[in-house]
């Protein structure tokens, strides 16, 4: 049944989001609740800062892991099948980009530890590895570059999905690319931009934590 390839590439994406690798992780290496330190996010930055370079390097890889592994394998689940709804057509490149999105929903809010996690950007890049890597190029290097200039991980976050969403606007206009990747972009921006609205009320008071400094018990 189609519906259910579709259903089960989405169950299968928001499961594997949902694993916590931040908190597993902590308490492995240093015996802690991530989410009871530093900033309290259950993600790789709060790691990184908490525990340093080599733990939140394990978990963002993690992170991005759990999220390639379930769309590469909505491609194979969903194959040629092609689902109508609506009169559109849902083909294996929408089964893909529903399961990105359901990875990051489950990554931001895990059914294994009621409903809290991260913010959901290793996630957002993991899956444009699986979909399309220069996606994640564009916008890891805009990622970087802003960290690297500013010291601000939330803002380099934003950015980089900013930068996602106007490529794709480009790429659907010029080269026509398939719509679902545009949409995709647009919503995960804007649930990125939604995750860290408190940075943004940081970043605009000017009292936002940089990368480069000690960590603190704010919410990162």
């Amino acid at each position: 049944m189609i519906v259910g390839k579709f259903i089960l590439v989405a169950l299968i994406g928001y499961l594997l989001g949902a694993i916590p690798f931040a908190l597993i992780i902590s308490k492995r290496i240093a015996g802690i609740d991530i989410s009871k330190h530093g900033s309290g996010n259950i993600g790789g930055t709060n790691v990184l800062r908490v525990l340093g370079l080599k733990a939140g390097a394990i978990v963002m890889a993690l992170d991005l892991t759990k999220a390639i592994v379930p769309v590469v394998l909505a491609r194979f689940i969903i194959g040629d099948s092609i689902l109508t709804m609506a009169g559109f057509p849902l083909n294996w490149q929408c089964g893909q980009v529903i399961t990105a999105l359901t990875v990051m929903v489950g990554h931001n809010w895990s059914v294994y530890i009621k409903f809290r996690g991260g913010k959901g950007v290793a996630a957002y890049y993991g899956s444009w590895l699986a979909i399309w890597p220069v996606a994640a190029l564009v916008g890891g290097v805009i990622l970087i570059l802003t960290v690297w200039l500013s010291k601000y991980m939330s803002l380099g976050s934003i950015l980089g999905a900013l930068g996602i969403l106007c490529l794709f606007m480009v790429l659907t206009v010029t080269y026509r690319s398939h719509p679902a990747y545009l949409i995709y972009s647009l919503v995960a921006a804007a649930l990125i931009v939604y995750q860290h609205r408190s940075n943004i009320s940081r970043l605009q008071a000017g009292t936002e934590a940089r990368m480069n400094q000690k960590s603190t018990n704010i919410d990162l």
